[in-house]
């Protein structure tokens, strides 16, 4: 039998057996879907996660209070003293590292925001006017801190905030009264929504200086550094280390953590994340090559004549193996681009479902869909089609 015999004739095959045909072709369909909707959900994670981490800032690094190594005790810690706290000092110091672009030192808290006979409980964000381009955040109305010294009593509220006070007037200029202190709006943020968690509509951004005093504290929560470039920094982060060794009198009581090391340790996780579930979704596609096996072997009881009439026509074993094989090639084949079709559309629903996961599957998921279905579906067909090459032909041809 020439190819074009063998694969005409497997073809007629696969179409008269309907029904056991639309099985497979089922079962290797659903196989593949699940593979490329679970990576398209994972790998829209891991851009989810990329992207969010991108909002907060460029060249960003986190200065925090306390090591995060291990490592053995210091004299402070045996004679029961804790590690220095970050203050103002530290980040004016740090601030004139030759590395670092701008600084923001940070603090957070809540308190009970009241104007226009309207009152609420709202995160409050000490800083200085860096903070915002630091952050990436934008101003619709006003500025922050842009004129005058930091004990200016200004405030910034959220877009949120500023609808919610002052609907039907500007807020700019507004008097509003955050806990104990009276502030003037000096402006307003763009709506951003959800940025890692943090609603940025609904806070609002005063003097590092008011903060500290209503929060009853000469400690900094963060410090946000702001590197040169992204080259530079590396050696940032050396010298923000050394600097504060310095001032806190030789202590390593300080941790600065990258953006890069962030995005690099998340993006580990969700890739091996989305690998596991593709792997985990591959299993349906070796249920799938079992019912291939299980449905061609009784294929082969059902279809003895046929095949001792191929033989005796001169068919040899190796055209009847080749025969089975071209069938679970078509099978496989066929499954294989309807579960990407499928997955295709699953992902599409999973958009619109969640606009804000870009869920598109990888092509590398596609394309091993795909070959994990025909390869399984050829190696599940192997033995029934040793088993129908090895049928005698006048034995085949006596049962009905």
């Amino acid at each position: 039998m020439t190819l074009n015999d063998t694969l005409q004739t497997s073809f007629r095959t696969v179409v008269s057996y309907r029904t056991r045909s639309l099985l497979i072709i089922l079962a290797m369909a659903l196989g593949v879907a699940a593979v490329v909707v679970l990576t398209a959900l994972g790998d829209g994670a891991r851009l989810y996660v990329i992207k969010q981490f991108s909002s907060i800032g460029t060249n960003l690094l986190v200065v925090l209070p306390g090591r995060a190594e291990t490592s053995g005790a210091f004299l402070g810690a045996v004679l029961g003293q804790t590690p220095r706290d970050l203050t103002l000092k530290d980040a004016q110091l740090l601030g004139r590292l030759p590395q670092v672009k701008r600084y923001a030192p940070l603090n957070v808290g809540a308190a009970e925001l009241s104007a226009a006979n309207r009152l609420r409980e709202v995160t409050v964000l000490g800083s200085t006017a860096n903070l915002i381009p630091i952050r990436h955040m934008k101003l619709v109305q006003g500025s922050f801190l842009a004129q005058g010294s930091e004990r200016n009593a200004q405030i910034v509220l959220g877009a949120k905030l500023a609808n919610e006070f002052f609907p039907r007037s500007q807020a700019i200029g507004q008097r509003v009264r955050l806990g104990d202190n009276r502030f003037i709006v000096s402006g307003v943020l763009a709506s951003q929504g959800e940025s890692m968690g943090f609603n940025t509509d609904e806070i609002v951004i005063i003097p590092i200086d008011y903060a500290q005093t209503m929060f009853n504290t000469t400690s900094l929560f963060r410090i946000l550094i702001e590197a040169k470039s992204h080259s530079e920094i590396e050696s940032a982060k050396q010298a923000i280390l050394a600097t504060l060794r310095q001032s806190h009198e030789g202590e390593n009581d300080s941790t600065v953590i990258t953006q890069d090391a962030i995005l690099a340790t998340f993006d580990r996780i969700l890739r091996a994340l989305t690998l596991s579930v593709a792997g985990i979704a591959a299993i349906s596609l070796i249920v799938a090559g079992v019912l291939v096996m299980n449905v061609m072997l009784v294929a082969v009881s059902q279809r003895t004549a046929e095949i001792g009439l191929l033989k005796a026509i001169g068919a040899t074993s190796t055209d009847i193996r080749c025969l089975f094989l071209a069938e679970a090639v078509w099978l496989s084949l066929i499954g294989a681009i309807l579960g990407f079709l499928l997955g295709q559309f699953g992902s599409l629903l999973l958009r619109l479902a969640y606009p804000q996961l870009p869920s598109w599957a990888p092509a590398w998921a596609s394309i091993a869909g795909i070959i994990v279905a025909l390869v399984t579906g050829i190696l599940a067909s192997m033995l029934p089609a040793s088993k129908a090459a090895k049928l005698d032909a006048v034995q085949a041809l006596g049962k009905k």
